[in-house]
């Protein structure tokens, strides 16, 4: 039965990815966001700002899907305090990863915003920046492309444990083929518009 004295607790990636890592072991928050950028799951998962990782760390334990496991010093360093995955916090992140997997949902990106609205520039600015953003895609491709052969070479890391960087793959193989298609149909004159 929860205990109504916690604070309920909205998912995100961020969570899941601290729940996800206390699976293995309790931790402290830096080991948690070396492990996260060590393992490349930092594309996916936001944790460049420390501050960050322990505002969340903060509130989950504040949630009890977290508790704190013990201290430790490792001179000359400050106090690190590892944390554990509770009962609550295994069931809530088990929950999450279910209905994250299988129901899509509205995540705001920057970039179909930004093309709702293209019509604010004239057609040629907007043809310029979806010619960078074109580069930009190529380079993440080759990028991710590159990581995917590095992994085949390590014989114990299993497709599941990179599959989320095939899943990047192909949305940007997808993105670059329209990006292609509608710079394209820019350059014949078929995308127009008088800028209001």
């Amino acid at each position: 039965m929860p205990d109504p004295k916690k604070v309920p607790f909205k998912p995100s990636p961020l969570a899941l990815a601290i729940l996800g890592l206390l699976e293995i072991e309790p931790m402290h928050p830096y080991k948690i966001q070396q492990l996260i950028k060590k393992w490349g799951k930092d594309e996916f998962v936001n944790v460049g700002q420390r501050a960050s990782l322990y505002k969340m760390i903060a509130r989950l334990l504040e949630s009890g899907l977290i508790a704190e496991q013990g201290s430790s010093k490792d001179s000359p360093y400050p106090e690190k305090t590892s944390y554990a995955l509770t009962n609550s916090g295994r069931e809530s992140s088990r929950a999450w990863l279910l209905k994250m997997l299988s129901t899509p949902r509205n995540e705001y990106p920057e970039f179909p915003a930004a093309l709702s609205f293209m019509m604010v520039l004239r057609p040629h600015q907007v043809a310029e920046a979806l010619r960078l953003r074109l580069q930009a895609v190529q380079a993440k491709l080759e990028q991710l492309a590159e990581n995917l052969a590095a992994a085949d070479q390590i014989p114990i890391a299993p497709r599941a444990a990179l599959i989320e960087s095939e899943y990047a793959h192909m949305l940007a193989l997808a993105e670059r083929d329209w990006l292609e298609k509608v710079i394209t149909d820019f350059d014949a004159g078929e995308i127009a518009w008088e800028p209001a």
